[in-house]
């Protein structure tokens, strides 16, 4: 096939592609969708979790009009949805619940702040792991401003990660596409009740709290309620006027809080997005990730936002959310 020919091809996939989007699906589905019953189970615990937790809670007014929101959003969309049943209405489903989670990840700070912290027992684990405290000495070891940027650039690589196998298999394997984003959305919603109930900050806000030299030394003190009132974490590692790292800095202060270490659902994500990739069979999506995954799992450590046994319990986590949803998929999707 000469070039002209393929790209003649190409420009017709391109066009049929457009018109599927927007064509009228003969058989559309007419209740919620899996991923939408899940989160509204999400909300719902949550909101009764904040009941209970009211008296600690200082306003659960929020929350509670937040969910209200969310829920109308919803039903705005299904009733779109019905009224022009096509691919393009379905994304917009998607989409709205991709977004909202920007805003369920600081809120689990909101629960978390009032259980003790248990950042010293991971701190001691790290310890004993690895002889020493991998986030502090990293950085240190390889600080060039070239190294520090391919860290940043492998941290800040995630939403994009998230957004191109959504897209990709929305554009190219649409028949697989609310099976990936039930696997997707699913496992953020898993790793948000961990990090509910499981209260650890990582290096970048336990190590100020801690004091460096003391986590130099060895010593990891119970730091109790603290992070119930204290939100400052140390200065992000790394050469402070590269691009990459300016935003990493960006992304942080627009919504980190001291909350989600363990395990890391920065690893444990892409590490389901790369599953996902590899179920595409396309080997240039698969191996055009890889080099950011691969810089993923160094950076998380690399900028102090997790320790090694965070990133572990990624990997470990992910193999075994990936394989519960992608079966439950296979009987509610």
């Amino acid at each position: 096939m000469s070039i002209v020919e393929r790209e003649r091809a190409r420009c017709e996939t391109s066009k049929m592609n457009s018109i599927k989007i927007f064509e009228i699906e003969k058989k559309p589905r007419k209740g919620l969708l899996a991923i939408e019953w899940i989160i509204l189970g999400y909300m719902v615990l949550t909101l009764l979790l904040a009941l209970f937790m009211s008296t600690k809670i200082h306003d659960i007014n929020p929350m509670i009009w937040g969910r209200f929101r969310t829920v109308m959003m919803m039903l705005g969309l299904w009733v779109v949805y019905r009224l022009i049943p096509c691919r393009f209405t379905m994304f917009a489903r998607i989409a709205l619940q991709l977004l909202l989670l920007g805003i369920w990840y600081p809120e689990t700070f909101e629960f978390n702040r009032h259980f003790p912290n248990l950042d010293h027992l991971f701190a001691t684990h790290e310890q004993s792991l690895c002889g020493c405290q991998p986030a502090l000495l990293f950085s240190q070891a390889i600080a060039h401003p070239v190294f520090s940027e391919l860290m940043h650039l492998g941290y800040s690589s995630y939403f994009p990660l998230i957004a191109i196998v959504t897209l990709f298999y929305f554009f190219k394997r649409y028949e697989q596409f609310l099976r990936a984003e039930f696997i997707i959305l699913g496992a953020f919603y898993i790793y948000y009740v961990i990090f509910i109930f499981l209260p650890v900050t990582g290096p970048q806000y336990y190590y100020l709290a801690a004091g460096f030299d003391q986590i130099a030394n060895g010593v990891f003190p119970d730091m109790g309620n603290y992070f119930a009132t204290h939100m400052e974490k140390a200065t992000t590692p790394g050469w402070s006027d590269g691009f990459f790292y300016s935003l990493v800095e960006g992304m942080h202060d627009a919504g980190e809080r001291p909350t989600a270490a363990f395990p890391s659902s920065h690893v444990g994500i892409t590490t389901i997005l790369m599953f996902l990739a590899w179920r595409t069979r396309c080997k240039p999506l698969f191996w055009g990730m890889m080099p950011f995954y691969v810089l993923m799992c160094f950076a998380t450590v690399y900028i102090q936002a997790h320790y090694v046994i965070d990133v572990i319990a990624g990997w470990i986590s992910a193999i075994i959310i990936y394989a519960v949803l992608l079966f439950l998929s296979k009987k509610f999707v």
